[in-house]
């Protein structure tokens, strides 16, 4: 056997000195090669560095100009009724500190109301913030860490369904909270995501890198929307959650882009009977 690169073309090898010259010709090789790739590699890494730049001077300023705007709905969530069916809203006031933050980082718009219902006795309330400006930001800001952020314990998330009015099935997550004693009290959360017009339960629908951009066409049709209703009882949160799930649902941009409260804005909301809840 002939080794040609090493030695003389011609002359025999003994078979130790053969896998010498073999492994010396492999390492020169291999070397070469690991230079050659660290060398494109770092070439490579010089053309991400000045494309992220190119970008970042690119985006900046609008990123900045998105901030400083909101993207309206076609019908303000503060138009939701304030009668549906058994139900009767008053507005709930929201911290001015936590409505600075929301509004700066990513609420176009909210509703935050108080529903009672004097035939049900119950009580209830609803919670519905629209982003769409910076959709990412609403990420993070979901029942299981809120709530033991203002004080409440932790007791369990299941994932459930409710149906609406229109017979509509919607999935959901409820979650429930509890203070202990000596002022000992319990809370029912029912939430879910409307992402582009479909319901959803995870961030992961809208945590990617798309999602984070800022919407600069200042396009109303893409959002996400959190919907959360709370009550001391779980019979309380699904029945108002049932009663004004199809309400709300009219006032978002449906997944064609459509908000049916524009086309219903001037008629006015029949008063119905509670419907029956679905588990």
């Amino acid at each position: 056997m002939y080794y040609s690169r090493a030695m003389q073309p011609g002359i025999p090898l003994s078979d130790g000195m053969e896998i010498m010259c073999l492994r010396k010709g492999y390492l020169a090789e291999h070397r070469c090669g690991g230079a050659a790739g660290i060398a494109m590699a770092a070439i490579i890494a010089v053309m991400v560095m000045v494309g992220a730049g190119a970008a970042y001077r690119y985006w900046a300023p609008r990123w900045k100009m998105s901030a400083d705007r909101h993207i309206e709905l076609p019908v303000p969530l503060s138009q939701l009724p304030m009668q549906i069916g058994d139900w009767v809203g008053q507005d709930l006031e929201i911290d001015p500190g936590a409505l600075i933050y929301i509004e700066r980082n990513f609420a176009d718009d909210y509703v935050s109301r108080r529903y009672l219902n004097t035939t049900a006795r119950f009580v209830g309330d609803l919670y519905v913030v629209y982003c769409a400006t910076r959709v990412s930001g609403i990420i993070g800001h979901r029942p299981q860490r809120c709530y033991p952020g203002s004080g409440w314990i932790w007791d369990s998330t299941t994932p459930s369904q409710i149906v609406s009015r229109s017979g509509r099935t919607v999935e959901c997550l409820i979650h429930s909270f509890h203070k202990p004693a000596p002022a000992f009290s319990e809370i029912c959360v029912l939430s879910y995501y409307v992402l582009n017009g479909r319901v959803t339960l995870s961030e992961k629908e809208f945590s990617s890198w798309f999602g984070r951009t800022p919407n600069l066409a200042g396009d109303p049709a893409r959002y996400v929307a959190q919907i959360q209703v709370s009550s001391n009882t779980e019979q309380a949160c699904r029945a108002l959650a049932s009663d004004v799930a199809d309400v709300v649902f009219s006032h978002l941009p449906n997944e064609d882009g459509r908000v049916l409260a524009v086309e219903t804005s001037d008629t006015p909301m029949p008063v119905q009977r509670s419907a029956g809840q679905g588990e």
